[in-house]
């Protein structure tokens, strides 16, 4: 293999790799660690989980997910536009900078792009760049039904992501309450990446790059194009349980992305269903954060103090406090026979007897359960639990 083929493939392999985006959600991810991390000891003085859990989790979850939708896409001819692809990726970037991740959501990106290219191609009709032109994006042709499709693909998938791994990331935070007491509020803040492969019409980027991976379907020449895709949440529970609410959220969001794929189908007899289809999906995708957040604010706090016993906020993965199953919201009463009703008195009563910890546990139905579990004597401060201080 000549030095120069070996040059086009690293090329190749670069552009996924050096796209800006790319970069961007590697330090972004380590950011939302960071400060999930400081605030957490602000509240609790010790975190949930390490700092570098976002990092670690941001393309480990997701890339099942990534590798269906580059079937999908590739196996049903769902083309995209390259002037779309180039437009999706900075609508992403420009949302990921802004670190408010409720609109970074990929319904978002794919409608910005699609409408700025109608803009695009009616008030810059003479725009060209590497032998692109606004007026190979078909809008009201093929485009009108891939970009749709794939938009609620991405939806699906999004829901799927939130229902499946929010809950275990929910990062408990003090608030105070109108009476002036402290109670929990759990936030979720997650961002996934997605090395998605979309297929791209003509010969443009193997122009460019001449080993490129492409093929010929008759006479249309074909590319496959990896793009990094981000999806984010944020979310605050207060009023109801991280592991109530944000599956919720993820189903409706499901059903958002299966109404939108439907919609986008129609497209194919009537072109202007696409458009209708891509605005329903941010409409629904909005409203859907927007009535979770009202309707959260509107109740009281789920985990706040009780009169008698120490209230749970967070468990630490791996703790003994986790392998009894304690849960936020559940309340310790007593310890060892120990009646307790702050953290100073809970540690205390663990020490008397820690070989045979025994709590007498409230659960969130107001239910007694006991739990017991050999916890050593140095070790009493490690229960790993998150306390409403």
């Amino acid at each position: 293999m000549s030095e120069k083929t070996m040059f086009d493939i690293v090329e190749a392999v670069a552009l996924f790799f050096l796209n800006p985006l790319f970069i961007a959600v590697l330090f972004t991810a380590v950011g939302v660690g960071y400060f999930r991390v400081k605030k957490e000891r602000r509240s609790f003085k010790v975190r949930l989980l390490p700092g570098l859990t976002e990092l670690k989790r941001l393309l480990a979850e997701s890339w099942p997910y990534a590798l269906v939708l580059s079937i999908l896409i590739s196996g049903a001819g769902l083309l995209a536009d390259p002037g779309w692809l180039v437009l999706f990726s900075a609508s992403a970037l420009i949302a990921l900078l802004t670190f408010y991740y409720k609109v970074t959501s990929p319904i978002y990106f794919a409608s910005a792009a699609f409408f700025a290219l109608y803009f695009i191609e009616k008030y810059m009709g003479n725009f060209s760049f590497r032998g692109w032109t606004p007026g190979q994006a078909d809008l009201l042709g093929d485009l009108a039904v891939t970009i749709p499709v794939i938009a609620g693909l991405f939806l699906i998938v999004e829901g799927l992501l939130i229902r499946r791994h929010t809950i275990r990331y929910a990062s408990p935070s003090l608030m105070h309450t109108n009476r002036g007491l402290r109670a929990a509020a759990f936030k979720t803040k997650r961002l996934w990446l997605l090395p998605v492969v979309f297929l791209v019409p003509g010969d443009m980027i193997s122009a460019f790059v001449p080993y490129w991976p492409q093929f010929t379907f008759g006479e249309s020449a074909f590319s496959f194009v990896p793009v990094p895709v981000i999806i984010g949440f944020s979310q605050v529970a207060r009023s109801l349980y991280p592991d109530i609410l944000f599956p919720k959220i993820g189903r409706a969001i499901v059903w958002t992305g299966g109404i939108v794929v439907i919609v986008g189908l129609a497209a194919l007899w009537l072109p202007i269903l696409g458009w209708v289809a891509l605005l329903l999906g941010v409409v629904c995708r909005a409203a859907i954060s927007i009535t979770a957040s009202v309707r959260d604010r509107q109740g009281g706090f789920a985990v706040a103090p009780r009169p008698a016993g120490v209230v749970i906020a967070g468990v630490v993965p791996g703790s003994p406090g986790e392998k009894m199953g304690l849960l936020p919201g559940e309340y310790i009463r007593a310890v060892n026979g120990l009646q307790v009703s702050n953290e100073k008195e809970l540690y205390d009563a663990i020490q008397l007897n820690a070989a045979h910890c025994r709590l007498q546990v409230i659960d969130r139905n107001g239910e007694v359960r006991l739990m017991q579990q050999v916890i050593y004597r140095h070790d009493h401060h490690r229960l790993g639990l998150l306390v409403v201080r």
